[in-house]
């Protein structure tokens, strides 16, 4: 079991995670088809319309081992299309991605757990689904219990749990081993602040032992604490690439202009909307006074 989650022994100039030219392209339907019957006869004439979606368009990313790159940009940028990619859930319609190593990856909260099952049942299954064994799970439980703090909901079904304690259940299965590679995607934005503190000193702990992280999120002092490079993605396409100081500054004002731009904007649409609520009061002031 030692063998499987050990980190590998790479050459100071390979990489661990090499993203080349990597397009991801999906099909939206321009159609409303709400029928099944109708979807299939018109897939079988090939009469079905479709509008294609490029998610991420020839980006590239280099990481060396051991090191802590945030993913950051705006919703729909494609921060999550790119770790699908690296974590080898989606397939590039164009380029190439080489992964040196074991992945853990936390990208979407509670993927890989059943909401039917109780915490017990999905410690089981998720680090089965994460390629541990059965007697390896048994030997870890108590430390996977004791980090999640869930004690008293071992045996609760799951769909009875809060967000903030799924993301708990999750992040302490994923990281019971020390992962060649950690993918963390928004999971911390739930939960306590405790344990979102408890899970950067994790986090931290695994990379001054080596390992990579990748790490999502919106909060920037977060990004700051936990990484030291990062890449800033706009509608699929590489903005800039280096420093994480220097990227979270630049994108920090980017955001704060465009929500400034967006108040002038309702102040603006404000304002017109209290001329013409005045002008209609006028309207009615001089229609009930011709009335008379």
């Amino acid at each position: 079991m030692d063998n499987i989650f050990s980190v590998p022994d790479l050459d100071e100039n390979e990489y661990i995670i090499d993203v080349n030219n990597v397009t991801v392209r999906f099909n939206k339907s321009t159609e409303n088809i709400n029928d099944l019957k109708e979807y299939f006869v018109k897939l079988i004439k090939h009469e079905l319309m479709f509008q294609e979606f490029l998610a991420l368009q020839d980006v590239n990313l280099k990481i060396k081992k051991g090191e802590a790159w945030a993913i950051i940009g705006t919703n729909g940028s494609g921060k999550s299309t790119l770790l699908k990619v690296i974590s080898k859930i989606l397939k590039p319609y164009k380029g190439s991605v080489k992964v040196n190593g074991t992945v853990a990856s936390l990208i979407e909260l509670g993927a890989g757990i059943d909401p039917k099952l109780t915490a017990r049942e999905n410690i089981y299954l998720n680090g089965c689904i994460l390629g541990y064994n059965k007697k390896f799970i048994d030997s870890k439980f108590d430390e996977i219990v004791e980090f999640s703090e869930l004690e008293d909901f071992l045996d609760s079904p799951v769909q009875n749990f809060s967000s903030g304690m799924t993301s708990r259940l999750g992040f302490s299965v994923a990281t019971v081993v020390q992962p060649d590679i950690l993918i963390v995607d928004e999971v911390l934005s739930v939960g306590d602040v405790l344990f979102r503190k408890k899970c950067m000193n994790k986090m931290n702990e695994m990379l001054s032992v080596g390992t990579t992280l990748l790490f999502v999120s919106h909060n920037m002092q977060q990004v700051r604490e936990m990484c030291n490079k990062a890449i800033w993605l706009n509608h699929g396409k590489v903005l800039r690439v280096g420093d994480a100081e220097g990227i979270c500054n630049e994108y920090e004002t980017k955001i704060a202009a465009i929500k400034e731009e967006e108040r002038a904007r309702r102040a603006e649409q404000e304002r017109l909307l209290n001329e013409q609520a005045e002008m209609i009061k006028q309207k009615r002031k001089l229609s009930a006074t011709d009335k008379k």
